[in-house]
């Protein structure tokens, strides 16, 4: 078992940073893969970026590539998201969640979840 928590969320002017970080307990987060989605109001959860459970692979969805940058620390049990040049349409609950598998950009397969932390741009 794997519990994950998220933090970091808040309200930004569009243009703006935040950085989410998702907090592992339980069995070793360094197994396992780790990705973050999101959710809008009234819309399905997206993914927006992966890595590896070592660090080594990444991926990111279009609209958030060259903005986002997707990290972790094993030693720390913690992963990042660190977002850059902030849109209204990044508005959402951001989601981390760990698989022990590979890399993946769909909410199957990953079997971890955290409650979620709000993340709103204003424009």
């Amino acid at each position: 078992q794997v519990q994950l928590v998220e933090s970091g969320g808040g309200l930004v002017q569009a243009g703006g940073s935040l950085r989410l970080s998702c907090a592992a307990s339980g069995r070793t987060f360094s197994g396992y893969a780790m990705g973050w989605f999101r959710q809008a109001p009234g819309k399905e959860r997206d993914f927006v970026a992966a890595i590896s459970w070592s660090g080594v692979s990444t991926d990111y969805a279009d609209s958030v590539k060259g903005r986002f940058t997707i990290s972790r620390d094993n030693a720390k049990n913690a992963g990042y998201l660190q977002m850059n040049s902030l849109k209204p349409e990044d508005t959402a609950v951001y989601y981390c969640a760990a698989n022990p598998s590979s890399v993946r950009r769909t909410t199957v397969g990953y079997k971890y979840w955290g409650q979620g932390t709000q993340v709103t741009v204003s424009s």
